[in-house]
């Protein structure tokens, strides 16, 4: 979703609350944040830093002891009307069916009958809930049970949807899954809100669902300070970046004297791994999808082939690493780039093809420097790999090491002698050095 103008805002908020003795705590201390429409923020920090009372603050179910909450540029005063919750506890009403709950906020406010029907009904059917519309609470399971209230802050299309651990009193698995589907729902742009701000202590669970991890500290409670999480959704915990992101939240968690600086800038991957998909082969994919108008079903595909779609994922995935296609809900797509790479004809094929082979990767680089820096300009497979072995595992790193030969021979970038075993400059127009 696309970030703009702020939705929501805290403005040197401060929140008291009276102690039995006399006097008062302060739970919240001069608190000032933006939710900006199309973002997620996460809300982290210890027990008793005031994160829940900022979410209900926010939502206007608590009114701040000093400082305000403007909405859409007007002040809160009483529940937020552009605001809905999902709670740690399901909330739901037992003597209500699952189309009943879904359907309490919306009768609320008032609206007809077969408004209230169509609305939850097709909540339901995005939480997964199909079939259960007649159930009641107490025939479903603890995450069924959370998709219904899922499912009913959905109906309320508010602009803002703010979510208090809403995964933390679910077993491991099924957290997990529902985590996966708010995360799906919002990375195919049809999630039922603008924004969403959760509250967690989970820290994995903030570095894959948000934009901004903001961290409170506690006595008072107070934003020490933000993270931005700068890695593509959706979010791979494989990717060393969400491990660093990972670890430096939770060093200032644990820490409260750590200072919240910003990690480093995010640097390129030098070592992508290469899909294992032959240049040709790369080729041949992108001119059948040329041949279906740029877009195709790739489990059509496979099987009008007679394959397993496993069998085009390397070469699916090589034309997605290097820019000439995108893969959306089953179909690959060919990009603008792919398209014109399709029907290129040789020369302007392979002027293509070096081009996104040394954007796209950046070890190409480090190969064609090193060739050009040895007097006969040939370098020794060995010298490669003992690069590559830092990375991958030897098998993985021989593969590495072929594809790597196979896309710049077909760049005409460098050539490769297997008897000598060693790479050496490729030419422009095609002739290598007298070898091919």
């Amino acid at each position: 979703m696309e970030q703009n103008s702020n939705l929501l805002t805290a403005e040197n908020v401060f929140k008291h609350f009276p102690l039995p003795g006399g006097g008062e705590q302060t739970v919240l201390e001069d608190v000032t944040l933006s939710v900006a429409t199309g973002e997620i923020i996460a809300l982290l920090g210890r027990s008793a830093s005031g994160k829940s009372t900022l979410l209900r603050i926010l939502a206007g179910l608590l009114p701040p002891s000093s400082g305000r909450v403007v909405m859409d540029g007007l002040p809160v005063e009483g529940p937020n009307p552009g605001v809905a919750m999902v709670f740690q506890s399901f909330s739901l009403l037992p003597w209500l069916t699952v189309q009943e709950n879904a359907e309490l906020g919306l009768y609320a406010r008032g609206l007809p009958k077969e408004v209230c029907e169509k609305e939850a009904l097709l909540a339901l059917g995005m939480v997964g809930l199909d079939g259960f519309e007649g159930a009641y609470p107490r025939e479903l399971s603890g995450g069924m049970r959370q998709r219904v209230g899922f499912a009913r802050a959905f109906v309320m299309k508010p602009e803002v949807l703010m979510m208090d651990e809403p995964f933390s009193a679910l077993d491991v698995l099924t957290a997990e899954n529902l985590r996966g589907e708010v995360s799906d729902l919002w990375e195919r742009g049809v999630f039922p809100a603008k924004s969403i701000v959760i509250v967690t202590h989970n820290i994995e669970e903030a570095v894959l669902l948000a934009d901004r991890v903001v961290i409170l500290g506690v006595n008072p409670g107070r934003i020490r300070g933000e993270v931005t999480i700068d890695i593509p959704r959706p979010r791979d915990k494989k990717n060393p970046r969400y491990g660093d992101l990972v670890n430096h939240i939770y060093s200032v968690v644990t820490n409260p004297e750590a200072p919240v600086s910003q990690l480093p800038a995010a640097q390129p991957d030098r070592f992508l791994v290469l899909p294992h998909s032959r240049a040709e082969g790369i080729s041949g994919l992108l001119e059948i999808v040329d041949g279906h108008g740029g877009r195709v079903n790739l489990h059509k595909l496979a099987e009008s082939l007679r394959l397993e779609v496993e069998d085009l994922l390397p070469a699916v995935d090589a034309s997605s690493l290097l820019g000439f296609a995108t893969v959306e809900e089953g179909d690959l797509i060919l990009t603008e780039l792919g398209k014109e790479f399709a029907t290129a004809d040789g020369p302007r094929s392979q002027a293509i093809f070096k081009e996104q082979l040394q954007a796209c990767v950046p070890f190409v680089s480090t190969v064609v420097a090193a060739i050009r820096q040895k007097r006969d300009g040939r370098i020794k497979k060995e010298f490669l790999l003992d690069i590559l072995d830092d990375h991958f595992s030897a098998p993985e790193a021989e593969r590495q090491f072929e594809t790597l030969v196979d896309w710049g021979r077909h760049a005409h970038l460098f050539e490769y002698d297997a008897g000598e075993e060693r790479l050496y400059a490729g030419d422009e127009g095609g002739v290598l050095h007298g070898r091919r």
